[in-house]
């Protein structure tokens, strides 16, 4: 059951990376990500099924295009294997619920598992996209920001359908949202747009929808920390400058898996060292 769970796993995640590939490449591009095959993005020759299987496929052709023989980016498996690694993780997150005396088979397990899978790609996306661009993209953000209301909603209805529990989960996850969208606006008023963008402040909506409290703050505390420290280090070696950009969007993408899976875990551990 693990092994198949594990395996089945990872391989949906490389299936879902090679997806985040083509979405991140096409939403630049102005073009749908919902029809037509994949094409090379040199040679715009359409690309055939057994080319197109991740990572093995890169391997195969030796990071080269079928048609035109020009190199592929290596970006293309390494967010193919970050999908896979993700989707373990989620996998690896959950299955103590599933398995030993105190399984837990509920629906609401199965939409977690389901939801963690769903904004682990999410967040894979916004990584990749600000990363690659410095932008984060409303055609993302906004849909992910209502789908993280809802299905959080679901479950809580699904682990306990009293009305007073209810209304308690929509306002931890809503007043979460403003607080961590209301944070960056202050940011961005404060510094007239020159700190954090736009894309930061809707992306702070998500994120508290997503996560609720405590976990919106143990996302911005980790997002801010690493974000410093890789700068720090990216200075030093003269890479970047005081007055370089920087794609945060990136680091709170990351942040917020991690506070997904372990929020509640590091938060436990924080309380255990202060008190």
């Amino acid at each position: 059951m693990s092994l198949f769970f594990f395996g089945f796993s990872f391989m949906l995640g490389l299936l879902i990376g090679s997806f985040i590939n083509c979405v991140v490449y096409r939403l630049h591009q102005g073009i749908s990500f919902l029809g037509g095959r994949s094409f090379c993005p040199r040679c715009k020759q359409l690309i055939v099924w057994h080319d197109n299987i991740p990572l093995v496929s890169y391997l195969l052709l030796r990071g080269r295009c079928r048609a035109c023989h020009k190199k592929i980016s290596s970006t293309y498996p390494l967010v193919e294997l970050a999908g896979g690694i993700l989707f373990l993780l989620v996998a690896l997150h959950i299955y103590p619920a599933l398995s030993g005396p105190s399984a837990n088979l509920a629906l609401s397990t199965i939409l977690v598992i389901i939801r963690d899978w769903l904004f682990a790609g999410i967040l894979l996306t916004i990584f990749l996209y600000d990363l690659k661009y410095y932008l984060i993209s409303d055609l993302v953000v906004l849909p992910a920001f209502a789908l993280a209301l809802l299905s959080n909603l679901i479950i809580a209805a699904l682990e306990n359908s009293s009305l007073s529990f209810l209304i308690s989960s929509f306002l931890n996850f809503f007043l979460s949202a403003l607080f961590a969208g209301g944070f960056f606006l202050l940011l961005f008023v404060i510094s007239k747009g020159k700190w954090i963008g736009g894309g930061d402040l809707r992306l702070g909506l998500l994120l508290g929808a997503l996560l609720g409290w405590p976990g919106v703050l143990v996302a911005l505390f980790l997002a801010y920390i690493s974000g410093a420290l890789i700068g720090l280090l990216l200075i030093i070696a003269k890479k970047k400058t005081m007055a370089s950009a920087v794609p945060f969007g990136t680091f709170l993408s990351a942040s917020a898996f991690i506070a997904l899976l372990w929020g509640p875990f590091l938060v436990a551990q924080y309380l255990s060292f202060t008190f």
